[in-house]
């Protein structure tokens, strides 16, 4: 996968092959990264309201927060293996932890133009980490990966839920509000940053001459790009991305505009993506008792996470309830997701194709989501033609999730 220069390690270590102190470093250096990838994503959904109302502009306008990030996602994902390919794994996962804490700074300062820079600047840190941080896991800890894939994946949920469940009551202890709400988390970063630094002394080099997800043979397989499961896989990452990130950004202001306080429509979205650690967790159990055919498993998160629309549409007043249901059903869809890669390809270089082509393109679809939504609200001026939009938006998830769950392999 990997090859190193010749002042580092030749081969890829192994748990026993690790001193105990460099392999707790890097352990704690992973999870450290895992805190830093949604956190300064998921601060914003709960603050918009005060956002829009301090900045004076529009919900279009204000939902490109969000946006943004996930457009650097797509643009910059099938760039980050390049980069490492030239100066190193290891420092460009260090530069980007300390980018990303220099760009929440930038987000935070009181200066329009910064806003934005400082958005997409995090959302280049955040995709460059994402695309690594599997190599990293997979180098160091070739027979633990999946669990402490696991892991990761918990603890980035757990400090997203806390960064939406402060995020009003931060704001409110001083004058600058929502900038401060924003900024407490490149403290965080810097965290990272500091434990990483030992891993600088490597420097691996993975092989990549192109972008994975452009490889027109990978592993000598034929490319999903010209393959129609390909496709179907790539619009269910994209579909379950646009629902998620759209629920993201305007569920708090939805509440509010159903009688929820701030504060309460905040905590309610950390309560919202603890459930969704739970839908994963049980999402992945599930996967296993059914390794061949996920069609049932698709059904039934699209069923909870409809449920949670038509609730909120219909007896607002169950908002807790509602954003529990919603966090299952998002939670276990992109475990679905992403298990796909794997179930759906011959090798691990078709599976590499796959993901690049799937995360590239579902995140560009992703982006649009907010954005969209926040206009719609704009002209109609009301939440109900939304919320019926996101129904009509699963409806369309089921169907490429069916497409997706047969038991088939790409050629």
């Amino acid at each position: 996968m990997a090859n190193v220069v010749p002042d580092t390690e030749h081969v890829a270590s192994t748990p026993s092959a690790i001193p105990l102190m460099r392999r707790g470093l890097v352990i704690a250096g992973i999870l450290l990264i895992a805190a830093n990838l949604r956190a300064a994503i998921t601060v914003v959904g709960p603050l918009l309201g005060e956002v829009r109302a301090d900045l004076e502009i529009s919900s279009t306008t204000a939902s490109a927060l969000i946006s943004l990030p996930l457009l650097c996602f797509a643009v910059f994902s099938p760039v980050a293996p390049m980069i490492a390919a030239r100066w190193g794994m290891e420092p460009t996962l260090a530069a980007a932890l300390g980018t990303l804490a220099v760009a929440i700074v930038i987000r935070s300062v009181p200066w329009m133009p910064a806003l934005w820079i400082g958005t997409i600047a995090l959302g280049m840190s955040i995709a460059t980490m994402n695309v690594l941080l599997p190599a990293l896991l997979k180098r160091d800890f070739p027979t633990e990966a999946g669990r402490l894939t696991g892991i990761f994946s918990a603890i980035s949920a757990a400090v997203a839920a806390t960064a939406s469940g402060l995020a009003v009551p931060i704001a409110g202890l001083t004058d600058h509000g929502w900038r401060i709400a924003f900024g407490i988390w490149a403290a965080v970063a810097v965290i990272g940053f500091g434990v990483f630094l030992p891993q600088l002394r490597r420097r691996t080099l993975p092989k990549h001459d192109h972008a994975a997800a452009l490889d027109p043979h990978p592993g000598g397989h034929s490319s999903p790009w010209r393959s129609a499961l390909g496709w179907q896989i790539t619009m269910f990452m994209g579909v379950q991305s646009l629902f998620f990130y759209t629920a993201l950004t305007w569920w708090p202001t939805i509440e509010e505009s159903h009688g929820t306080t701030a504060a309460t429509a905040g905590l309610h979205q950390g309560i919202m993506q603890i459930f969704s650690i739970a839908g994963s967790l049980l999402t992945a159990v599930l996967l296993h008792k059914l390794p061949k055919d996920q069609r049932g498993a698709v059904l039934g998160l699209v069923a909870v996470a409809a449920a949670a629309v038509l609730g909120q549409l219909l007896l607002p007043s169950w908002a807790l309830l509602w954003n529990a249901f919603l966090g299952i059903g998002i939670g276990g869809s992109i475990v679905i997701a992403l298990s796909f890669f794997a179930l759906r390809t011959v090798n691990h270089g078709q599976a590499a194709a796959l993901s690049g082509m799937a995360q590239s393109v579902g995140y560009l679809l992703a982006a649009t989501g907010p954005l969209v939504f926040g206009a719609l609200h704009d002209a109609v001026d009301s939440w109900t033609a939304p919320l019926i939009a996101l129904l009509l938006l699963l409806a369309v998830q089921l169907v490429f999730g069916s497409l997706a769950g047969r038991n088939r392999t790409l050629e």
